[in-house]
């Protein structure tokens, strides 16, 4: 590449070259055509590099995973801006289990987060459960029973395809209500409307009562 011998020493800057020797071959001064070339395909290739470290900065900077709304520990009000994307309205007919229903439903629908808005029919059997203390951990009170009930409220949400739904029904003499468990079944019917949220939506813990 060099056939000069007094272009030896350039020849092996250039081939163990670091910044400062590059530099320096820059300001070289020679007629030789073949050291002109070769410097200058050294310096196109160190501002290419360069060029591509800065993009790989730029984009290292703009990808960084977003902080996690749920860290610990949870604020006392925490809020989630979003909006609806389509209302789905459930039935269910005679005999129909509720909670298997709603599941049924979701995933037929390919519904990952909603919001139950509302929701009435009647039942031939129920099974719920409210809280039982004011202290952690939660313990449950369960309620069950065959009796025919007017189903007069629904509501809850759907958390990544989970259901948390509440429910109140009553009979001639009392209402009750609570946490919707399997068990609980439609007589004439039972109907729910569910408005589904836009994506991306994170709720993965806003019933989760380990996070406070």
């Amino acid at each position: 590449m060099f056939t000069s011998s007094a272009h030896a020493p350039l020849a092996k800057s250039l081939l163990t070259f670091s910044l400062p020797r590059v530099i320096s071959v820059k300001n070289y001064r020679t007629n030789n055509p073949a050291v002109h070339s070769n410097t200058g395909g050294i310096i196109k290739t160190i501002i290419s590099l360069t060029a591509v470290i800065l993009l790989a900065g730029i984009l290292s900077c703009t990808t960084q995973t977003a902080p996690d709304p749920y860290a610990s520990p949870a604020p006392a009000v925490h809020t989630i801006n979003t909006s609806f994307s389509r209302i789905v309205i459930i039935r269910l007919k005679y005999g129909t289990d509720l909670l298997a229903g709603l599941r049924q439903a979701i995933q037929e629908e390919k519904i990952k987060n909603a919001v139950i808005l509302s929701g009435m029919g009647s039942l031939t059997q129920y099974n719920v459960h409210t809280v039982a203390n004011k202290t952690f951990p939660v313990e449950g009170l369960s309620m069950k029973d065959d009796t025919p009930e007017d189903l007069l409220a629904v509501n809850g949400y759907i958390m990544d395809g989970r259901v948390h739904c509440h429910i109140t029904f009553t009979d001639e003499k009392r209402a009750l209500g609570g946490h919707l468990d399997p068990g609980t079944k439609a007589f004439t019917f039972a109907i729910f409307t569910l408005g589904v949220l836009d994506e991306p939506v994170n709720l993965k813990r806003i019933d989760d009562y380990t996070w406070h």
